[in-house]
């Protein structure tokens, strides 16, 4: 969580109080009052009044659960998806108005493959490069990092990759005009840990090269590689700022808490007076404690309570944790 490169301290650095962009930073992407809902009666709200910006060369993460309004989100921003009310700019242009602009300048990955599956390697890129008038000998230079590690099979059909070279391909295809802005759909679900982690190494790459990259991500894990992080919940933002900033706001004791039989510690813990929030956290469950309550409380009640050994140790919140609070409190 606290691994930040270098180029990400110096925006942290930037940025105004609760991860804001400072004044005198220009915004790649401003949102503002943003509305989508679906159905004949929109009876389902994809997002509510959502708004944020994002500075120029900025990586920013939109974080949360499947079904919370990120791809709605994605595909306003890349003009594929009109809102109902509010308006966003991408580098300038309107979403609406400035659409053919947009789609000229900007560079998306949709959450699913959406290559061309019968056409190789090298004929998808290829053909992407020509529908925006350049070639991949002209933009080589930006893509050669991450083309290299498929160039091997640049005579393969795309449908017949693995799923991190198919991600590298169409990162690929999503860069070969040089975009200003890049938009990344989940880029990393249903891969491996391994090319997950070389997905983010690519990331920070091209950010060096003044890209500005928004990426949305399930994985809390992967907020503390973005310079500011937006969480997600059913349309709504629950916080922007720094991840770091994010996990400062988490104010309240928090203890890990483990033992042989996990359900019957959970219900006791959840029992205890001075617990605000409990949850099942991997292998220990999380008990959130109330103000003036702490970790000796907390053992203490379930040393009388609790008839068989367990561990209990104080930790420091992470996104996650924070994340549940305010999804609770929201």
């Amino acid at each position: 969580m606290d691994d930040f490169s270098n180029d990400s301290k110096s925006l942290k650095a930037a940025l105004g109080d609760g991860g804001k962009i400072a004044s005198g930073m220009k915004a790649a992407v401003v949102v503002n009052n943003i509305i989508k809902t679906y159905g004949k009666k929109k009876e389902v709200t994809a997002l509510r009044d959502i708004s944020f910006s994002v500075s120029k060369g900025e990586l920013f993460g939109i974080i949360g659960p499947d079904g919370a309004g990120k791809t709605s989100l994605f595909r306003i921003l890349t003009t594929l998806l009109l809102a109902d009310s509010g308006s966003a700019t991408v580098d300038g242009h309107d979403v609406v108005k400035d659409y053919k602009a947009i789609r000229n300048q900007v560079g998306y990955m949709p959450g699913r493959f959406s290559l061309y599956p019968d056409l190789s390697v090298q004929e998808n890129l290829n053909f992407f490069a020509t529908i925006f008038n350049t070639t991949v000998r002209e933009n080589y230079d930006l893509i050669k990092d991450i083309y290299s590690q498929i160039e091997p099979f640049k005579h393969r059909r795309a449908g017949k990759l693995s799923g991190g070279m198919k991600q590298k391909l169409a990162l690929s295809c999503a860069l070969i005009h040089r975009p200003s802005v890049l938009f990344l759909d989940e880029p990393t679900t249903g891969v491996d840990a391994v090319s997950r982690k070389e997905f983010w190494e690519m990331l920070k790459k091209l950010k060096q090269q003044g890209i500005t990259i928004l990426v949305s991500t399930p994985y809390m894990d992967e907020a503390g590689m973005c310079d500011r992080v937006a969480l997600l919940q059913n349309g709504r933002i629950l916080s922007i700022n720094t991840p770091r900033g994010i996990v400062e706001e988490f104010s309240s004791p928090l203890v890990a808490i483990k033992s042989a039989n996990m359900l019957p510690l959970l219900e006791r813990a959840k029992e205890f007076a001075g617990t605000k929030d409990a949850y099942p956290f991997g292998e220990f469950h999380h008990v959130v404690l109330k103000k003036g309550f702490g970790i000796n409380d907390a053992g203490q009640y379930l040393k009388q309570y609790y008839p068989s050994p367990f561990e209990i140790k104080e930790i420091k919140a992470d996104i996650e944790d924070c994340f549940i609070e305010l999804m609770k409190n929201s």
